[in-house]
């Protein structure tokens, strides 16, 4: 809790895990933080050798925040405790997700059981932003990336698309009712959708 557990700082360590993003790119993911608290928070996980900055070669030419190596090994305690709390008597789909959380609820819920087996290549373009995935060995592994040409392709913006993926209606109705648009295979699309739900707890 030294190193990570002020607030912002491990939803900081989850906007890095697809990859670097520039201050500004982490600013507007985290609705509420402001300027002054990221810049505390980075100099912070920066100095706990959480993440490094590094700056982008020509024409690019920006500096960005990228995990260490060591950094990135939060990736499991992240996924532990986010599959804990969805399990929450309390939990909310319709609570706001930026792009990248979305893409990791999916990496961190799907059913590998279901998964393995299964090959797709899945495209996404979730608030405008593209992703590309494919199941290995059922996980599913995400980065950011043209998703044209893909078995499937979703599109869509973060809360609609949470009640797609983790409620009871099906992948048609979801399309009908405006959720989410689908290029592709629809019945290979369903049986992706499918490989998610939220957890059950029973609580004394």
């Amino acid at each position: 809790m030294d190193l990570i557990g002020e607030r912002w700082s491990l939803l900081i360590v989850r906007e890095l895990l697809l990859g670097p993003r520039r201050f500004g790119e982490i600013r507007g993911a985290l609705e509420g933080l402001s300027a002054n608290i990221l810049t505390q928070r980075l100099e912070g996980l920066e100095k706990g050798g959480i993440l490094r900055r590094r700056q982008l070669p020509s024409p690019a030419n920006a500096q960005v925040y990228a995990l260490t190596r060591w950094g990135a090994a939060l990736e499991e305690p992240i996924f532990a405790l986010s599959r804990w709390a969805a399990g929450s008597p309390a939990h909310d789909v319709t609570l706001p997700l930026s792009n990248g959380a979305f893409m990791l609820s999916l990496k961190t819920m799907m059913n590998r059981e279901g998964a393995q087996g299964l090959s797709i290549d899945l495209g996404f373009r979730i608030g405008g932003e593209p992703f590309r995935a494919t199941i290995v060995d059922g996980r599913l592994v995400i980065e950011r990336g043209d998703p044209a040409g893909a078995d499937v392709i979703f599109e869509g913006v973060p809360t609609p698309l949470a009640a797609t993926f983790y409620g009871p209606l099906p992948l048609a109705e979801s399309i009908r009712e405006g959720r989410v648009a689908v290029a592709g295979d629809i019945a290979l699309a369903q049986r992706f959708v499918d490989l998610f739900g939220l957890p059950r707890f029973e609580n004394d």
